[in-house]
């Protein structure tokens, strides 16, 4: 019996996600102008990598320290009996307060817009920004919600079986995006 396995095929290189994060500081800078009211918040599990990366970088280049939260929506998930029947889990981490303050979600990948959905609903309980924005690694489509990002380092196209990665040297030891 032969086994057949599926081939990943690489989107972007690590050299390539340093400059979709360099371009998110520049477009972001450019938009917020003095950063003083801007808070990160990665939605688990890669989007806080992303998040304190691009903070990271901001801080180097432009001296301005921004606050960074990480966000578990598994309490606000739409599937959440069929997920976890108990529904007593959550990492969420945010040491500042979001009020009035313009909150940027850190995603890997955007595709149906309900994780999008569930962390905007979890974000409101928590308090009442003045704006909150998205910033995506791969848009790839298949938007069942009315969600789009305002900053978005790869847009693709793919078929609802198909499986993108984002990998982040933090988690698993290498920085690359891939797709099935």
């Amino acid at each position: 019996m032969k086994t057949s396995r599926i081939k990943s095929k690489r989107l972007l290189n690590a050299a390539q996600i340093k400059v979709i994060l360099e371009r998110f500081a520049r477009e972001m800078t450019k938009t917020y102008g003095n950063l003083d009211q801007i808070v990160f918040i990665g939605i688990r599990t890669r989007g806080p990598y992303v998040a304190k990366r691009l903070a990271e970088f901001i801080k180097k280049r432009h001296g301005k320290e921004i606050p960074v939260g990480e966000m578990d929506i598994t309490l606000y998930r739409d599937d959440l009996n069929a997920l976890l029947p108990g529904g007593t889990i959550d990492h969420t981490r945010i040491p500042f307060d979001i009020a009035n303050k313009i909150v940027v979600l850190f995603d890997d990948v955007l595709n149906t817009g309900r994780t999008v959905r569930a962390a905007v609903d979890h974000l409101i309980d928590l308090g009442r920004p003045r704006m909150i924005h998205l910033a995506v690694m791969i848009d790839r489509g298949g938007r069942e919600l009315p969600i789009a990002a305002n900053y978005v380092g790869k847009k693709i196209s793919l078929a609802a079986s198909g499986n993108v990665q984002v990998r982040l040297k933090e988690i698993d030891k290498t920085d690359e995006v891939v797709f099935q």
